[in-house]
């Protein structure tokens, strides 16, 4: 089919003749192809959510002909059923604020309306920037885009974590009374209860909705109508206050004016809030992995407390290992959050002036780090932790060795008189307990019930008649004299 030609103030052009794109885009897809990335598909959705806003008002407003503004509606509806990524093919790494996406979907929409009502692609019955583009920039659309975009990508996100939260949940009550080795500095450390450890790691990700749903909430304040600089040229006094009213209606989002429009034409700081609160998920979750990795280490080498479901091979060259390859994944994904965090806090950074340039980066950054989370939440909760187990007899087979479970005799004993318990413990590798018996310090009974596992993962009340009972004895009066 042959090309057809465009102009613009730069000059002619020729552009496919099948596009749905016009001149614009074709210039910018030979200025810019940097990934192969494309704008990702829901904030092309949401730019077109406020097209059809914006021809709904301006229509309402008597600024737009019914005919063409029915034209452009109806062709944003078909844009938002259809889902075809064809006729937007810009890069994502794109001329600052986002021109060449918000044009691209001004052509598009052009061209379809315009065939509505008859005419041909490149005819422009409808032109993209008096009539699909009015009262907007790109500077007041596409920050508006990408928090329309990022707010209706939040929800999957969060349901995701509030469901690994009750698998911990869940876990946490399963195994409530299996104590295991606690460990600081990975090293040996007083007891902990697994259901203590994984109801932990369901509150993090209860923190973690906190945190996302507080940063959420500054997203909902959006720009539209401040045009190109947060003034408002070019835009209907009621333009602003109608535009919000139908955007909530389309995506049933609690949104509001911002509350200074110049302010929201440079200042990102409410993307660099949400991408901060994906970081610090990122963190606890890549920590939670590390642990899963860490305690199913083994299986006769390692910690192997807990085993991990077997989802491959492990190796191409040692048979039947098997890696904890979910956890392994979620801990990539959770270092490239990291690293788009710091590409969404740089673009922000560099917002000059009256405007903030790098909206496409930040909108990339964005949008992927919540589709990855989203990803590996899900995929960590179904193909590991559901499956989880913890290995019992493991854990209280490192118990029993680790002399560290005498901290709880400090308050008996004395720290000194402790100290030189644990040092004579690993040194013949004779079980403490067994020691303190030997040496006549605590009578086996007292001890059973000072060193009872489930005593020793929570507060208590020190007995003072018991500590009087032995400091007072022979045996532990000997002993101490002998440190000195």
């Amino acid at each position: 089919m042959a090309d057809r030609w465009e102009r613009d103030s730069l000059g002619t052009l020729k552009v496919p003749a099948d596009a749905y794109y016009g001149i614009f885009t074709q210039r910018a897809k030979g200025n810019f192809h940097l990934s192969g990335q494309r704008v990702p598909l829901p904030l092309i959705h949401t730019l077109v959510l406020i097209k059809k806003a914006a021809a709904n008002v301006n229509m309402q407003l008597g600024l737009l002909d019914k005919k063409l503004g029915a034209a452009i509606v109806a062709a944003s509806s078909d844009v938002l059923k259809d889902k075809n990524p064809e006729p937007f093919p810009m890069d994502i790494f794109q001329a600052g604020a986002g021109t060449p996406m918000n044009m691209n979907v001004n052509e598009v929409l052009a061209n379809l309306a315009t065939e509505k009502l008859g005419g041909k692609k490149g005819e422009y019955l409808v032109h993209p920037n008096n009539h699909v583009n009015m009262a907007q920039s790109s500077n007041d659309v596409v920050p508006t885009a990408i928090r329309l975009a990022v707010a209706l990508q939040t929800p999957a996100l969060l349901v995701e974590l509030i469901q690994l939260a009750e698998i911990f949940e869940r876990k946490a009550k399963q195994y409530e009374n299996v104590v295991k080795v606690g460990r600081t500095h990975l090293q040996d450390a007083v007891p902990i209860r697994y259901g203590q450890v994984f109801r932990a790691y369901a509150n993090a990700m209860r923190k973690a909705v906190a945190k996302i749903e507080h940063a959420e909430r500054c997203l909902y304040a959006i720009s539209i109508g401040g045009t190109a600089v947060g003034t408002g040229l070019n835009a209907h006094p009621k333009y602003r206050k109608m535009m919000l009213e139908e955007l909530k209606k389309a995506t049933k989002l609690p949104l509001e004016p911002c509350a200074d429009m110049v302010v929201d034409s440079w200042s990102m700081t409410c993307f660099v809030e949400y991408s901060n609160a994906l970081r610090m998920l990122a963190l606890d979750l890549g920590k939670l992995c590390d642990d899963l990795r860490l305690l199913a280490s083994g299986p006769y080498a390692g910690v192997n407390e807990i085993s991990l479901p077997e989802v491959e091979p492990g190796s191409s060259i040692m048979p039947g290992k098997i890696n904890p390859s979910i956890p392994e994944a979620v801990n990539m994904v959770c270092y490239q959050i990291v690293g788009n965090d710091a590409a969404v806090c740089a673009a922000a950074n560099a917002s000059q002036l009256e405007l903030g340039v790098m909206t496409p980066v930040i909108a990339h950054n964005l949008l992927s780090s919540a589709e990855l989370l989203t990803n590996a939440v899900q995929t960590l909760r179904e193909k590991c932790v559901v499956g989880m187990t913890v290995n019992k007899e493991r854990c209280q087979e490192l118990l029993m060795k680790s002399p560290i479970i005498a901290t709880a005799l400090n308050q008996y004993l004395g720290y000194e008189v402790v100290a030189e318990l644990v040092k004579m413990s690993l040194r013949d590798n004779r079980p403490i307990k067994d020691l303190i018996v030997l040496k006549g310090l605590v009578s086996k009974n007292d001890l059973a019930a000072l060193l009872d596992p489930r005593y020793l993962t929570g507060p208590s009340v020190v007995d003072q008649k018991l500590v009087k009972k032995i400091q007072n004895g022979e045996a532990y009066k000997r002993f101490r004299n002998s440190l000195r």
